[in-house]
């Protein structure tokens, strides 16, 4: 179909759509169902098979299935089947904790995918981008991505960049009107709108026409689907360490079976020994574990409304030391109201909050009828008709469909008796001017029943004051002399310092309708000023408290006055003594040395641009500091991807800055930043103590087999046990450290150095010093053992597995915890405690339950035997609480 030579009607007719009220949810479901959903088809999913075929390639693992295939043929068959089983269930473990990654991710996918806003019943509403259906009319504003291809049916000032199809980097200037002529390329069919496009510029409304695999965009879908998985340094990092502690492993394994070998053990045992040694000590499943909690905090992170698109940030955000953030939405409420209304000298005070179209208009502490007072019903007429709006009643309460600054001048105008629809029926709408963030204004060009065309403008008051050449006064219009600019700005200056958002309203008479926005902007008569606030969010001034704590600082960026900026942030202790405050001017007539040199000093950023966000997110990145960085725009993703933490609004963002950041806030809120910043420490502090407990338990299992071989003993354990020990205790307990809750001063902290190794403030020390400690306290007890009854070398290897088992189920609870096992309540991790018992429970069942004794060659043990299992278990544990009371001490008297 040549959609783009058609007349709107037309199309209308031809795809059986409905302009005016759009599809009906049934309709939907019918179109989804014969076109498909709207998406490109994904590159092929790896086969679960292959998943799960894939956790057993590793080479010690192949090692040891051979160990086990030769085990068998010598007849040895309970062996072979318990370590198959053992290495099943190991394999399906990670087989279960991959697919739980990935279906995390995959719904990660999803909660970032972009909405469209579709009219559906005779109602706008957001639904996915993947339910829009052939038919569906679809309006979009600058930000948005497109969803579908569509033909446009309404624009106003629209351009659409479409470099993602045609390869153009320069926007397209759209219109309604059919294109006629032979072969029509992409590029300049302009009256269509293509999936995948981005809109820069205006608004416009169009009605789908292709979607999914069927859209342009299908067609060359196979450019879209390289997707490659996101490795975090961290991850990288750790893989090389993987490979390091594999060849020590392997040095330290080849040892113990060569001295064995050498003291006169059997070849066979010590080699079936041996490789089980070295499969419970090569951490291999390090980096995998690491994805799984890092999926499992990023999951936690929704909950708390924030959706993390790039994993790497998981791991910024504990480094963060700096976020910037814009104000309106985020460190306030976003529900703007209008209190104060200057014109021709006097103002007027507006009594009533929210959306609900309720209150009253003082003068002087009198009530007044706003239809009796001209100049204000004129303010409150041309605020409401140069705006897109709307106040509906659902549900029993007034909900905003637009703008929270347009929506607060519609509030105020409906307290005055006026609507849109009665406005609509005495002016004629002709054309807007979006507003935009360099111009800082918006316009609309309108015509009265007689005929008569005039533009109105409303804008920031200094930028609408400098295309001002009169002011209406008392009814008459007068010229803007420097006595009435004084007037308008001590009226600004004052609502400002109330903490005030201050718009200004003009307006200029016009020949005719057909003007650019160039004229239509220029020599306009200035009505007044109305003055709205937008307050703070209860919970941000703690949250700012929380971050100057955790030696973070807060810098506030807005398109605010100066005096309006300072005062939110005094209000939310953002600004403190001596802070500095730098405004859009200044900051442009600034190089960037002169910013860096004062970037440390300044809290507030007003009346600033997008395109100064980028700069001052490179001051602070020179000052050596981890910024994150937070916006909404189309322009302010340059800043977002620039940042090291780019954070986008999801209620108030456009589909540009979602793309561009890393990190997405369902509720546009900044304590929200807080809490991710939080979570995000704590996922890089559970990496660290399950680090700690995998690495320590492997080197006591390594040693305690190694020291027995140099003392020329028996084994201590047998192969079948090893692995049973890195069954039990490696999987269940080092997840559910993953799942441990923050510390109570991780936010009392310093940001951590991003050059800053895993293995950094004494990690290393604890793991060797604790490994040794866990293998020589196992040695003891079967040493004890052993020499008692040296004829039940069983009896003396069960005991040496319990006091291994419990040592290191005593010591993941060191683990959460640099200082001790005491600074912490063992069940705020109930999963842990759990994890634990589970793990004890299987240790018991294995030693006193009989079918289980022939497999795991462990023998029924008397339970005087336990507090000798127990007493050596918790030796390691007293030993370094004590050394931590002595260094204390030494301290104190320091």
């Amino acid at each position: 179909m040549k959609w783009h030579e058609m007349r709107v009607e037309e199309v209308e007719e031809r795809i059986n759509s409905d302009l005016e009220n759009g599809l009906n949810d049934e309709e939907v479901i019918k179109r989804i169902e014969q076109f498909g959903p709207n998406e490109l088809k994904e590159a092929e999913k790896q086969n679960v098979l292959l998943l799960f075929l894939e956790q057993f390639k590793d080479f010690m693992v192949v090692v040891l299935l051979a160990a086990t295939l030769i085990s068998g043929l010598l007849g040895e068959y309970i062996d072979a089947i318990a370590i198959m089983a053992i290495v099943l269930i190991n394999g399906l473990l990670g087989f279960f904790q991959e697919r739980k990654a990935e279906k995390s991710l995959h719904a990660l996918k999803e909660l970032s995918a972009p909405q469209v806003t579709v009219l559906r019943n005779g109602e706008w509403k957001k639904v996915p981008s993947r339910e829009v259906a052939v038919g569906d009319v679809v309006k979009f504003s600058s930000g948005d991505r497109i969803g579908a291809d569509m033909r446009i049916v309404k624009s106003s000032s629209l351009e659409i960049e479409e470099s993602a199809l045609t390869g153009e980097s320069l926007p397209v200037v759209k219109k309604e009107s059919p294109i006629v002529g032979d072969n029509i390329s992409i590029g300049d069919q302009e009256n269509m709108a293509f999936m995948g496009t981005v809109v820069t510029r205006g608004s416009g409304v169009g009605v789908v026409v292709a979607t999914g695999m069927h859209t342009a965009m299908g067609q060359i879908a196979d450019l879209l689907q390289s997707s490659e998985t996101i490795i975090t340094p961290l991850q990288r990092r750790l893989e090389q360490l993987g490979k390091i502690l594999i060849v020590v492993a392997l040095i330290l394994t080849f040892l113990v079976v060569a001295i064995g070998v050498l003291q006169g053990h059997d070849i066979y045992t010590m080699f079936l020994a041996g490789v089980s040694l070295a499969v419970a000590a090569i951490p291999e499943g390090l980096p995998a574990i690491v994805t799984i909690a890092l999926s499992l905090g990023v999951t936690r992170m929704i909950k708390q409304k924030s959706i993390v698109r790039k994993l790497p940030a998981v791991e910024t955000l504990g480094c963060a030391s700096v976020i910037c953030s814009d104000k309106t939405g985020t460190l306030t409420q976003n529900k703007m109201s209008v209190t104060n209304i200057w014109s021709s000298g006097k103002v007027w005070k507006v009594s009533g909050v929210g959306y609900e179209p309720k209150g009253d208009f003082i003068l002087e502490n009198k009530e007044m009828n706003p239809n009796n007072e001209k100049p204000l019903q004129q303010l409150l007429t041309f605020g409401l008709l140069c705006n897109n709006a709307n106040i509906v009643k659902k549900n029993g309460h007034y909900v905003l469909d637009g703008d929270p600054t347009e929506g607060a001048l519609t509030v105020a105008a409906m307290k005055a008796g006026l609507t849109r629809e009665g406005l609509l029926s005495q002016f004629k709408l002709v054309k807007e001017f979006p507003f935009d963030s360099e111009r800082k204004m918006m316009t609309v060009i309108v015509e009265d029943k007689q005929g008569k065309a005039f533009a109105i403008t409303k804008g920031a008051p200094d930028v609408v004051m400098d295309v001002s050449n009169s002011i209406l006064w008392d009814g008459r219009k007068e010229t803007f002399t420097p006595k009435f600019k004084d007037e308008v700005q001590g009226a600004v200056y004052q609502f400002a310092s109330d903490a005030l958002r201050n718009i200004a309203i003009a307006f200029k008479p016009l020949e005719n309708n057909n003007v650019s926005q160039f004229e239509a902007e220029k020599d306009l008569t200035l009505i007044g000023i109305q003055g709205m606030i937008d307050p703070p969010r209860p919970e941000v001034q703690a949250a700012v408290k929380e971050c100057k704590a955790a030696g973070i600082k807060t810098v506030m960026i807005t398109g605010d006055h100066v005096v309006t900026a300072k005062a939110i942030a005094l209000q939310l202790g953002i600004l403190p003594f001596g802070g500095k405050v730098l405004d859009g001017k200044a900051l442009s007539n600034m190089t960037d040395d002169e910013l860096e040199e004062i970037v440390d000093d300044v809290y507030v950023y007003a009346r600033v641009s997008p395109q100064h966000k980028l700069k001052i997110v490179k001051a602070l990145q020179r000052k050596g500091h981890i910024v994150a960085m937070t916006g909404d725009g189309v322009n302010d993703a340059p800043a977002i991807k620039a940042s090291d933490i780019g954070i986008a609004m999801g209620i108030t963002g456009t589909d540009v800055a979602k793309e561009a950041s890393s990190l997405v806030l369902l509720d546009d809120n900044f304590a929200t930043i807080k809490s991710a910043i939080k979570e995000g420490r704590n996922i890089y502090e559970n990496i660290r103590k399950f680090i700690r407990y995998l690495l320590a338990s492997n080197v006591g299992e390594i040693l305690v087999m190694l020291f027995a071989m140099l003392m020329g003993l028996p084994l201590p354990l047998v192969a079948i046990q090893i692995l049973w020990v890195n069954l039990v205790t490696d999987g269940l307990p080092a997840m559910a450290l993953g799942l441990d809750q923050p510390e109570d001063d991780v936010m009392k902290r310093k940001p951590r150095n991003p050059k800053e190794g895993v293995f950094a403030r004494g990690l290393w020390w604890k793991i060797i010093s604790r490994g040794f400690l866990i293998g020589i306290v196992t040695l003891i007890a079967f040493v004890i053992v052993y020499n008692q009854n040296p004829d039940n070398l069983p009896y003396a290897q069960t005991v040496a597995f319990a006091t291994l088992v419990m040592a290191q189920l005593i010591h993941v609870f060191d683990c959460r915890s640099e200082k001790s096992i005491f600074h912490r309540n063992p069940f705020e991790n109930m999963y842990l405690v759990v994890a634990v018992l589970s793990s004890v429970l299987l240790m018991l069942i294995v030693i006193y339950y009989p079918p289980l004794q022939t497999i795991f060659h462990t023998v029924y043990l008397d339970p005087k035997e336990w507090l000798l299992i127990l007493g050596l278990a918790s030796l390691p544990t007293f030993l370094l609480v004590g050394s931590l009371f002595t260094r204390k001490q030494k301290e104190n008297m320091v």
